[in-house]
Order: structure tokens, then sequence, then C-alpha cells
């Protein structure tokens, strides 16, 4: 293992009930708003099913990283666990690589946002209004990281809730009214079909593993994460097989629809269901972007605080404890990206990330798992002996082996910078060794 830098005085103020928030808030987003007519067009009847088919596959990725974080109580997640398993080569692309895409993320469900923002109040679609509603929330949500890990975590269990009670009102709704016509028979993908279905349902549960990242700002990390994990992804393919049923249910042709639930909700609730849709989708984009403004700054943090990134971004705020340069950098970064609208890249690039990030994680367990130090501290071990983790990384591979060369030239040019990047920080931090050899103890 690398050496790790000591702890810095910080609060723990995230628990079971915020980790299981952070986890729904980063798998629940923009996506399942559009993803019933997706799905639909795909599995026809069986769609509803499809969930619980993909569920059991990515639950090998998460119970590899239930046993990652009982391991340890270090922020970094998916970052820490390669860097120990693998290295700081290897844990700096893993940490570079996610950064990257939740920069992505934030900047295209702030897009989202807008945009859902803009049907409840028309002035809100305009440019002016667009670039105001972008800026404000991102600075509210910011400013609440910024004050401590207490209000960012307050913030995303608010936003987690607001976010399940319109759909479960939907679907509350759906089940108890009567469906509208028999939707279309089952069917089953093409085998070319089968990896597109694959890739979007394995993209629409991920997200979970931002939840592993705040480590140091946790109650219990080591307990607490591998529970959160799992139950997230329970809680997920319920919500999205009961709203897929529901939506299908109430528009038996949903597939064809451009915006799936908010049809769905006007068939069954008329005009104000549509309403309560279209402010869920609000709601929800805002604890996405919520979940990953507390998260991905940690990583910063992390990073930082191993001599990979500025150690400016490694320093903690005097009062509230929070790595508030990180923050702020990272929200500003998000927030230009969001305004240019220039991110077509590092969204490409987002898919094959996370899929980099799973595999090494999934791998990063049989490495870890060879050292009777890191076996010592564990809580929770995957069962199965190999295999577990085996099939997880085999998945993301073969996931990967179907994406688009659009998105590997992209991911390859983030590899690369990061590459770069990398070696600029060793010898940055070689230079400083050799001056002080040089000079002495000051």
């Amino acid at each position: 293992m690398t050496p790790s830098p000591p702890l810095a005085r910080r609060t723990r103020a995230i628990g079971l009930g915020g980790l299981l928030a952070l986890a729904l808030n980063g798998v629940i987003g923009s996506a399942i708003f559009a993803l019933p007519a997706q799905v639909a067009g795909l599995f026809g009847a069986a769609a509803p099913v499809s969930y619980f088919g993909v569920a059991l596959v990515t639950l090998a990725i998460v119970l590899c990283f239930a046993e990652l974080g009982s391991r340890f109580e270090r922020d970094g997640g998916p970052y820490l666990y390669a860097r120990e398993a693998f290295g700081p080569f290897i844990g700096f692309q893993t940490g570079w690589v996610f950064a990257l895409s939740r920069l992505a993320s934030v900047a295209a469900i702030s897009h989202a946002s807008a945009a859902y923002a803009g049907h409840l109040l028309p002035w809100l679609a305009t440019p002016l209004g667009r670039g105001l509603y972008i800026s404000l929330t991102l600075l509210a949500l910011t400013g609440l990281n910024v004050l401590g890990v207490r209000q960012g975590a307050l913030a995303v269990v608010l936003l987690a809730i607001g976010k399940l009670l319109p759909l479960g009102l939907f679907v509350a709704v759906g089940l108890c009214s009567a469906p509208a016509a028999q939707p279309s028979p089952a069917v089953l993908p093409s085998p070319s079909g089968a990896v597109d279905a694959a890739l979007l349902l394995v993209f629409a549960f991920g997200g979970f593993e931002t939840a592993s990242i705040p480590t140091e700002e946790m109650v219990s990390p080591r307990r607490h994460l591998p529970v959160a994990l799992v139950a997230s992804l329970l809680l997920t393919t319920g919500v999205y097989a009961s709203i897929q049923f529901v939506a299908q249910r109430a528009v038996p042709d949903i597939a064809r629809s451009p915006a799936p639930l908010a049809t769905a909700a006007e068939a069954l609730l008329g005009a104000p269901g549509a309403l309560l849709i279209g402010l869920g989708a609000v709601i929800s984009t805002l604890g996405t972007t919520s979940g990953n403004l507390l998260v991905a700054p940690r990583l910063l943090h992390a990073l930082a605080s191993h001599g990979q990134l500025p150690a400016v971004l490694a320093r903690l705020h005097p009062r509230f404890h929070t790595p508030h340069v990180a923050v702020a950098l990272f929200a500003a970064c998000a927030w230009a990206l969001s305004l240019s609208s220039n991110f077509g890249a590092l969204a490409a690039a987002s898919s094959v990330g996370r899929l980099m990030v799973f595999g090494t994680s999934c791998a990063a367990v049989l490495a870890l798992r060879r050292e009777s130090a890191s076996d010592a501290r564990r809580v929770f071990t995957v069962p199965g002996g190999a295999a577990v983790p085996v099939l997880g990384t085999s998945l993301c591979l073969l996931l990967l082996a179907g994406c688009s060369r659009t998105q590997l030239l992209a991911t390859a040019t983030v590899v690369g910078t990061g590459a770069l990047l990398h070696a600029v920080a060793r010898a940055m931090a070689a230079r400083s060794a050799a001056r002080q050899v040089r000079t002495g103890p000051q």
C-alpha cells in the first residue's frame, strides 16, 4: 500500500440516511424521465422485468464497492481503491476520469434542470432566464456545501425526498387506475441491440459510487457504506420497475413519446399530472447536482492530499472544515461548462469513464484481498470468493467493447491529458524534494 497523509479535522455528519440519499441522488437523476420510452422500445411488455435482470448483474459491481468501502475511512472512493491496489498512476487516472465525468454530469444536468424549469415558467426558457437559473442554483448549492457538510448532506436528503414523492404519487395513482389497453408484446433485442440495452440500463443504475467518496465525513463509514450501497440498488430497482409498469399501463405506446413520464402522468391526472412530473424533474435534477457538488470536490481534495493536484485544493476552511477551495473550483468549472454548452467530448468520455471506474474497482477487490493488513480491517466480504469481482470486471470489459469510437477517442484524450498532468506533478515533486535536500531542513 502507498502511505497516506494524516487525517485532517473533519465533521462526521453523514449518517446512514444521508448516505442512502446520496446514493439515490446519484442514480435517480434526469434519465428516469426519458428512460421509460427507451426501455419500452427495447423490450416491449417485458420492460419492467428487464430492470430486475440488469439489477442482478449490477449487484456484482455494487457488492465490490461495498467490500472496498468497508476497508477505508478516508476520502476518495474509487480513486483511493485504485491507488491502494495498483499504485499512484492508476489511482490518479481513476480519480481524474471520475472527476471529469462528474463535471460533465453537472453541466449536462444543469442544462436539463433549466429546460424542465422552463416548461414550468416560460421566461426561464429564454437565454437570459436559463443563464440566471443555472447560475443561481449552482451558487446556492455551492454555498451550502461550503458552509458545512451538515448543510450539504441535509440538502441532499431533502432533495432525495422531494424527488421520490412525485414519483411515488405517480406510481400509486397508476396502480389504482384501470389500464388503458394492452401494451405491445414482449420482445428480445437483437445482439447489437442487446449491447445498447445493457449500456443504457447499466448507466441508468450508475451513480451509487459517488456515495463512497466523502468517507472522512461519514458516521461509521465502514459499516454504513455497504448497507447504503446495497439498499440504494434495491430501492432504485423498485422505483424504476414500478414507474415503467405504470407508464406502459397508462400509455401502451409509451415508446413513441418524447416525454414519457409527462405523457403518462397527464393520461392519469390530466394537466396537474404533467405539472407534478415537471416539478419532480426539477427537484430530481437539483438533487443530483447537489450530490455531485458534495462528493466531487472531496475527490479533488483527496488527490491534492496525496500531492497529485495543487496543494491549495487540499485546504480545509478553518471554521466549516470543508474543502472550500475544491468546492469553489469545481462549481466554477461546472458553471462555465454549463453556460458554454461545450461539454460534448466530456459527456462522451463520461460513459466510458464510468465503466473504467467500475472495472478498476472490481479488480481492486482481488488485489487488496492479497494484503493481510487490509483483510484485518474489512467489515464486509463479498461472498463467493473471486467469482463476483471477476464477474464485475468481465461485465465492464464487455460493455467497454460495445462503446462507440467517439466515446473511446474522447476517453483516450482524457486519459492522455491525465498522464501528462501526472508526469508534471511527479516532476514538480521530485524538484521540490531535490531542493530540500540541497538546502537542508529549515
